[in-house]
């Protein structure tokens, strides 16, 4: 009598698909949740002020570049991925420009000592994160590949560097300008308004 009771319980098992009504229940008591992935290429995430995407040089509001070429960012980097040329200007004696600037993203760690180290706050990180390409090559960033990126992304760069406290978003932390040492015989540039 145990036997046949089983056997029947196992065959209507069998015809009513019982595991999967069991697995059913589970489907449709999640179906109703609200949804907790983020569906990331069409879906684009917030990202804070003080995230460390892709870095970039930038600018003074007047277009001359701010890299003075002192190499403290090559220096800082504990990965060892940037690589600073600098040459002297010509027209302006005593006065240092990066003629070759290179980061090499792949080794990079992201750490942000390099914009730190920077005097005259020329690097700055931006809330670029994609970087994904078909040839490693390209993850090369030169001179001319970073202030584009810095003119796209300038008002990143510069909240990371309000974030950071590494500039002030007034009028007068825009007057600041690195002042160089000037020949005594003749003065190549007027002095900035906080010297004077």
């Amino acid at each position: 009598m145990m036997k046949v009771a089983s056997v029947t319980k196992k065959i209507l098992h069998a015809i009513l698909f019982d595991e999967i009504w069991d697995a059913m229940k589970v489907t449709f008591k999640h179906m109703f949740h609200r949804p907790i992935t983020f569906q990331y290429p069409r879906e684009q995430r917030q990202i804070p002020d003080t995230h460390r995407g892709a870095l970039a040089l930038l600018r003074y509001d007047d277009g001359k570049e701010r890299c003075v070429g002192c190499d403290l960012c090559e220096a800082a980097c504990p990965s060892r991925c940037i690589k600073v040329v600098s040459a002297e200007d010509k027209s302006l004696p005593l006065q240092r420009y990066a003629s070759e600037f290179y980061i090499d993203i792949t080794k990079c760690v992201f750490c942000g000592y390099c914009v730190e180290a920077c005097p005259v706050n020329a690097l700055a990180m931006t809330k670029l994160y994609e970087f994904s390409t078909h040839d490693k090559r390209t993850l090369l960033f030169d001179k001319k590949r970073l202030y584009e990126i810095g003119e796209k992304f300038l008002e990143d760069g510069k909240k990371y560097l309000y974030a950071h406290g590494q500039e002030k978003n007034s009028d007068s932390s825009r007057e600041y300008r690195y002042y160089f040492p000037q020949s005594v015989a003749k003065g190549t540039q007027p002095p900035p308004k906080h010297l004077t």
